[in-house]
């Protein structure tokens, strides 16, 4: 009740203050400064009514361009889009340097669809730009970041890259722009990936990435460690993570459903969508009440559809503040709060920060470590963390038989497919590698190249990524002596199709040290075998996981030399060692692990019960964060580039050297780790790294 009292004092207020600045505007008395501030008391619809009388009665105000700015605003607030961008128009009429309404129109259209508008107009708010000052400097930078950020959106990608070498000349410290830049260079397959040039450098770079970047960067687990690590601190610091949804110490009641909450922007039509719908269906009801709370962009898709279907509830919280998504997940009681973004687009970070569940899980969206002090568990499986591996995790590990889900339901289009229709030669063999472009290093390209030029009447399969990143490819294959003409590209088609014309091609060829994740299960569903080798790091491993559990594990290889002479094999002499393999990953597809989803789904809620027990009884560990900044130090210094840490026999020793020398100059305390605390470091004893057969 007295709630309620004081919000309707608050209204009463509001309107007599309201209806008394109408009153000084008709009379000429309300100046620009008493303007501003009198509606920034008011809510959205009396600040927006007020600057329309206040406008209709000042058009020869040398300042209106303000109040056409402003009243955009509040238009936009009360969802009037077409509204908001009329009177950002008039404000440019007035002013046409004035950038910040430049910014705003610009992203107004890119909320209509219009990215080429979008573009053209932040441009021209550059074209019109003259004064040097720091507020120019800093409009000129949120320009640039603006046309980048689309440019990359819509596959502009060189564009893309060189509007950020603009912005990072001028803000050469500034993480986003480094990170957008070193993304775009990599989905380019622009080697090196981090240049030196003018302003910056590589090593700055390196200490910018983003943690995504670095998983496809470099099979350093430290680094992505230590770079996750100072992601976090970076992105939520210790001030902005407020306590009042902290719920540590939250009871977790045994006398109802556990309440699991997933967390993820890609509950659509996308890769990680298409491996967790079936898992949702599988989901157990009756012992779980389950929660999805939907991150990413607007979508009304088949897989959405059967998402929405499986779960208990589902909170589409794109819109509101981390706060407002940390109340909402605290509200609903939720007792294990699923990430399956981890460091990746569309994340809410900060709602995992403000900690509203009291366990909290990474899994599935980001194949490494959150490197954070509030996610408590990752889930994996023997292969992709081994024993030996728990240390380079900030987080506990859980184990599942095969850590990845599928969809059993896939749509495929029954179309016949032929090789012509999609320019293969029908009597070559073809290589294959559907992944994303920004998983290929140099390393993994000239493996590539070593198989082609070892097979005869060979081609090389991938995806059609731009025409200037095609010539790229063909080019380098040129300079490591193999036709460009092998290199064939797959045009996008629909994911129905796209699966239908998998078994065109004989042998799918993994990349390191981001390998193929939802694209092995794929080509593995259609029968079609993948070929991996399995390095250190957790994207570099889940396809050999994949693998083992689809019945396969004589296709994970142990080194980068016999990856190279095993595909050279399985194309020539062993071809009819490859057709039995072929039998076996279609014979393999209705009993093997990798694809038993309700298998899956029991043992991740096993684990459910085992983690609620752990924190019960008060056994639930805190994530270990000691001396990662000393690993960051030695991460950054190396040239991930010239030097495959993956393929480094000595990584501890490597390590241990390095840390042994900044311990010298700053003493550090054991960390567990690779750090024992001697100047002379004791490699951990570890259990030995299993055979891939």
């Amino acid at each position: 009740m007295g709630a309620a009292l004081r919000l309707l004092n608050g209204l009463a207020m509001s309107q007599t203050t309201f209806l008394a600045a109408i009153q000084k505007i008709t009379a000429g008395g309300l100046a620009l400064e008493e303007l501003l501030v009198t509606a920034g008391g008011l809510t959205a619809d009396e600040g927006r009514q007020l600057y329309q009388v206040w406008i209709s009665f000042n058009k020869e105000h040398p300042l209106l361009f303000i109040a056409y700015f402003n009243c955009s605003t509040l238009l936009q607030i009360l969802g009037d889009e077409a509204g908001g961008e009329e009177q950002l128009k008039a404000a440019l009429a007035l002013k046409p340097d004035f950038t910040p309404a430049c910014i705003n129109l610009g992203s107004a259209y890119e909320r209509r669809g219009q990215a080429k508008e979008a573009v053209e107009e932040w441009r021209d708010g550059l074209d019109k730009m003259s004064a040097i000052t720091p507020d120019a400097i800093n409009y000129k930078i949120t320009l640039l970041k603006q046309i980048s950020r689309v440019l990359a959106d819509n596959q502009a990608l060189a564009a893309a890259e060189t509007t950020l070498t603009q912005c990072l000349e001028l803000a050469p410290e500034a993480r986003d722009v480094a990170e957008q830049f070193v993304a775009a260079r990599l989905s380019q397959c622009k080697w090196p990936m981090t240049p030196e040039g003018g302003k910056f450098t590589r090593r700055g770079l390196l200490s910018r990435l983003h943690p995504l970047s670095v998983c496809a960067y470099t099979d350093d687990p430290m680094f992505q460690l230590a770079a996750s690590d100072r992601y976090v601190r970076n992105m939520v610091p210790i001030e902005d993570r407020t306590t009042r949804y902290d719920r540590r110490a939250a009871p977790i009641e045994t006398n109802r459903r556990l309440r699991i909450g997933y967390v993820s922007s890609d509950l659509r039509h996308h890769a990680v969508g298409y491996l967790m719908v079936n898992f949702f269906e599988e989901h157990d009801r009756k012992d779980f009440e389950v929660f999805a709370y939907y991150t990413g962009i607007k979508a009304d898709d088949p897989i959405q559809a059967r998402i929405k279907a499986s779960v208990d509830h589902w909170r589409d919280i794109r819109s509101i503040t981390d706060d407002e998504a940390a109340a909402q997940i605290a509200e609903d009681g939720i007792d294990i709060l699923v990430d399956v973004n981890g460091h990746t687009r569309d994340a809410r970070l900060g709602v995992f920060a403000r900690r509203p569940a009291p366990v909290q899980v990474n899994w599935l969206g980001y194949p490494g470590t959150m490197g954070s002090s509030f996610h408590h568990y990752v889930v994996a499986d023997e292969w992709t963390i081994p024993d030996y591996a728990e240390s380079w995790y900030s987080e506990r590990v859980l184990r599942l038989p095969c850590y990845q889900p599928n969809d059993r339901k896939r749509i495929i289009d029954d179309k016949p497919v032929t090789r012509a229709e999609f320019g293969l030669p029908d009597d070559a063999f073809v290589f294959c590698c559907f992944n994303a472009s920004h998983k290929f290093t140099r390393f993994t390209f000239d493996r590539w190249m070593d198989i082609m030029r070892g097979t005869e009447n060979s081609v090389l399969w991938l995806l059609d990524y731009s025409p200037e990143t095609n010539q790229r490819l063909r080019e380098q294959a040129e300079a490591r002596g193999v036709a460009g003409s092998r290199l064939v590209f797959a045009p996008k088609l629909p994911n129905a199709r796209h699966l239908a014309r998998y078994p065109l091609a004989d042998l799918f060829l993994d990349s390191v040290p981001y390998g193929a994740h939802t694209t092995a299960s794929d080509a593995l569903w259609m029968g079609v075998p993948v070929l991996t080798w399995s390095g250190r790091c957790f994207a570099s491993r889940v396809c050999g996981s994949l693998l083992r559990s689809a019945g396969l594990p004589d296709l994970v290889c142990d080194t980068p030399d016999e990856f190279v002479s095993r595909a050279i094999s399985l194309s020539g002499a062993g071809r009819g060692e490859l057709e039995i393999i072929k039998a076996r990953v279609l014979a393999n597809r209705e009993t093997s692990t990798l694809f038993d989803v309700a298998k899956l789904s029991r043992h991740l809620e096993d684990l459910y019960r085992q983690v609620r027990d752990e924190y019960i009884s008060g056994e639930m560990l805190q994530p270990r964060l000691t001396n990662l900044d000393a690993y960051f130090e030695i991460g950054v210094a190396l040239d991930h580039e010239t030097r495959e840490m993956g393929a480094v026999s000595d990584y501890d020793e490597f390590y241990g050297a390095q840390l042994a020398r900044r311990h010298y100059h700053h003493p550090m305390e054991p960390d567990g780790r690779l750090w024992s605390g001697e100047e002379k470091p004791e490699a951990p004893t570890r259990k030995a790294r299993p055979k891939a057969a």
